[in-house]
This record gives structure tokens, C-alpha cells and sequence, in this order.
């Protein structure tokens, strides 16, 4: 054991003697700047405008339906019309509606009441002015609880069921060119069938 100690103090002063006096140390970087607006990513010296970024972000919400059924409440109505004055709505993008419920009764019955205040949004937003093409309601019944259906004993969660019976909205945001998919490169002149 004694030979390697010893070397170790030889290693430490051989490895000190290659640094050369040239060597120094690197000035400390200076941060870089942020932007405090959005700019292009191909041009940096284009700002995009406020209303662009404000019209492609989506919209979301829930609408509640806490005592089952699928009659729309006071909230929901109140919450219905906030989705009908969004800049969202006005765009014409699709709408997604995933319908749920709480686990009460048997997949069936669930899958029904789910759908039932799934359409009852849609006819609500159809009437509001959407088109009934750009509205999907996706039924899911139980399978995606927002809040336990049962308490840790085993009995049941009221509030959790009444949080479960619910559509979520979501309105898609406007697509921008660069998330359009990409066409098919045209062919280069030197392709068959593409001779003048």
C-alpha cells in the first residue's frame, strides 16, 4: 500500500505542471435576451401579431350535470353561454364533447346517460349558431372518473358521482399553415412524365 501513496503527490504535481500559463479561464457568457413578444422562428425580426396567437389557442371546459339527468342546470346554461361569446366559438374549428357519468348503474345505463347529456350539450350549441358537422360527442359512461365514485370504506361518493356526470368541451384552435399536413413534393423535371 505504501508505493501507491506515494505516488500520489507525484501525480498531483505532474498533473499541475501541464497546465501552461496560456491557459485561461473562459470569460463568463452573458445571458442572452429574451423576447418579450412572439416572433417568428424563420424570421426573428418578425413579431406576429397578438390576434393571431389569442385565435389559435383551443377552449375548454365542463359542464356539470351534479344531480343526474340530462337536463342543463342554471350553471350549465351559464357556463354554455361563456363557450357561445368565446372568439373560439365564432371560428368554425370542431368541437369535441366527451360525455361521462358516475358508476351508479350498469355499463349500459351509464353509456346511455352519458350520450343523453352529450347530446344535450350539442343540441344546446347547435342552437347557439354552431354547425352540427364540426360537433363529435364521444360517449365514455364511467370509464374516466374525474373524482372517486367510492369512498375509502367502500360506500358511496356523492360528490364524486356528481363531479363524474359531466361533458367536457373542447373547442380545437385554427390550425396555422405549418401544422397543415405537407402536400406531395411536386416532381423535378428530370422525373418521367413531368417532360416538356
Amino acid at each position: 500500500m505504501r508505493p501507491i501513496n506515494a505516488l500520489a503527490p507525484i501525480c498531483l504535481l505532474l498533473l499541475s505542471a501541464c497546465q501552461t500559463e496560456s491557459e485561461e479561464p473562459a470569460p463568463p457568457q452573458e445571458p442572452v435576451a429574451q423576447p418579450t413578444e412572439a416572433v417568428s422562428i424563420l424570421r426573428p425580426d418578425v413579431a406576429v401579431p397578438d390576434e393571431v396567437i389569442a385565435s389559435s389557442k383551443g377552449y375548454s371546459t365542463t359542464i356539470g350535470f351534479p344531480d343526474g339527468g340530462s337536463e342543463l342546470d342554471a350553471d350549465a346554461i351559464a357556463a354554455l353561454e361563456e363557450v357561445a361569446a368565446s372568439e373560439q366559438f365564432a371560428n368554425d374549428t370542431p368541437i369535441i364533447l366527451r360525455a361521462h357519468s358516475d358508476s351508479a348503474g350498469s355499463d349500459a345505463v351509464n353509456a346511455r346517460a352519458s350520450e343523453a347529456r352529450g347530446l344535450a350539450v350539442a343540441e344546446w350549441l347547435i342552437n347557439a349558431g354552431a354547425k352540427a358537422d364540426r360537433i363529435d360527442v364521444i360517449v365514455f359512461g364511467e370509464q374516466n372518473p374525474a373524482e372517486p365514485n367510492a369512498l375509502p370504506d367502500g360506500a358511496p361518493n356523492k360528490a364524486g358521482r356528481a363531479a363524474n356526470r359531466r361533458v367536457e368541451i373542447e373547442i380545437l384552435p385554427l390550425t396555422t399553415q405549418g401544422d397543415e399536413a405537407e402536400s406531395a413534393p411536386e416532381p423535378s423535371p428530370s422525373e418521367p412524365g413531368n417532360q416538356s
